[in-house]
């Protein structure tokens, strides 16, 4: 069966020739957890991955699985698994002895490869296809092959490197949906890079979002859509991303107001990190799903502020609202399927419970 393993990171860095790509990173996490390493291309998941994995050498700091010092540690030593964005499978053998080759190898006794092999082809539905060749698979049959062979290696640690980037969007969300039940079948402790925030936000117990080989933010995905730590968060995730506009704060008779250049809203009741500082600038940011349009005439439209749409992008089960207001381009979503042209006049009024704001010259949340 599976061990776990937690796997802590400390002040590492990677030097890949002159540049470095991370430095003083620490990253916990805990056994059992599904972690997702979250962030644009380039900005250090990978290379943090293949360092857990043993396949990139630190320059400084160390790692740990399941507290013991994997940092010098050979990758067949670590107790990870690795599932690549290429499949990777002998084209000659056949699924079975895809799976069960690295086993076979290390000598395992052969009822216990049959089992393992078993137990991964059930989890997967791979039952019928393990006697067929990799040619003879689909691409999302093929990963599940190559996740598979991880599987059977019941490593403390599972990681993922982009696996589900070269299937296309309906095997995306199956794929999807199949490892985090996976996860909660096995309850192993799983690593996981990815640049799509759909990915991120579904499967990750915590998701750490990086950039520039930095991790900005490391929370569950609730708590880092909500309430994100800087500007590059907030706009990172989210489709459409947060709306944001530029201001100041002001207090006025008992309450805290952010007066923009386009519109002011009422942020007494807001969670200040510290005592807010009225002299600087700042931003506001809000989701488009706060921002709620109505129709002209409807109950509390006529205390609303009013927009001129832009776009109108039909989205199946809602639509993104573009809206002019002022010169500021806001996004709202939408539930409503009655027609809007472009210059339409539509009131809308922002939800104050759910902004956030920032520092304008640091990005950072205020």
């Amino acid at each position: 069966m599976t061990n776990l393993a937690n796997v802590s990171v400390r002040n590492l860095r990677i030097d890949l020739g002159a540049n470095t790509v991370i430095e003083d990173l620490d990253l916990d996490v805990r056994a059992g957890e599904f972690v997702v390493l979250l962030g644009p291309s380039g900005c250090g998941k990978s290379t943090l991955l293949h360092s857990i994995a043993g396949l990139i050498d630190v320059s400084d700091g160390s790692i740990e699985i399941g507290g013991e010092d994997m940092t010098w540690a050979d990758p067949k030593d670590r107790g990870v698994a690795l599932v690549f964005q290429s499949y990777a499978l002998y084209p000659t053998m056949n699924v079975e002895r895809n799976m069960s080759f690295a086993l076979r190898i290390n000598g395992t006794p052969k009822p216990e490869i049959e089992r393992r092999v078993k137990r991964a082809a059930d989890m997967l539905q791979l039952g019928p296809l393990l006697a067929r060749k990799p040619a003879q698979l689909s691409g999302g049959q093929r990963q599940r092959v190559a996740i598979g062979r991880a599987l059977v290696r019941e490593a403390d640690v599972f990681l993922f490197d982009e696996p589900l980037s070269n299937l296309d969007a309906k095997l995306r969300t199956e794929l999807r949906r199949e490892l985090k039940q996976l996860h909660q079948q096995l309850g192993a402790t799983m690593i996981y890079v990815t640049h799509d925030q759909v990915e991120a936000m579904t499967l990750a117990t915590r998701m750490a979002v990086m950039k520039g080989g930095v991790i900005q933010q490391f929370d569950t995905p609730a708590e880092v859509y909500a309430r994100p730590e800087n500007l590059f968060v907030a706009t990172f995730l989210g489709t459409p991303p947060m709306n944001l506009l530029k201001g100041k704060l002001e207090a006025n008779e008992g309450k805290l107001w952010f007066r923009g250049a386009q519109l002011d809203v009422d942020v007494t009741n807001y969670a200040f990190k510290g005592a807010p500082d009225l002299s600087k600038p700042c931003v506001l940011g809000v989701r488009p799903e706060d921002v709620h349009a109505s129709r002209i005439g409807a109950p509390g439209s006529e205390d609303a502020r009013q927009g001129s749409v832009t776009l109108v992008e039909p989205m199946g089960n809602h639509r993104v609202l573009w809206l002019d207001y002022h010169g500021a381009q806001i996004a709202s979503i939408d539930q409503d399927k009655t027609p809007l042209a472009t210059g339409a006049a539509v009131p809308f009024s922002i939800d104050a419970a759910h902004v956030s704001l920032f520092d304008e010259a640091s990005g950072a949340r205020i």
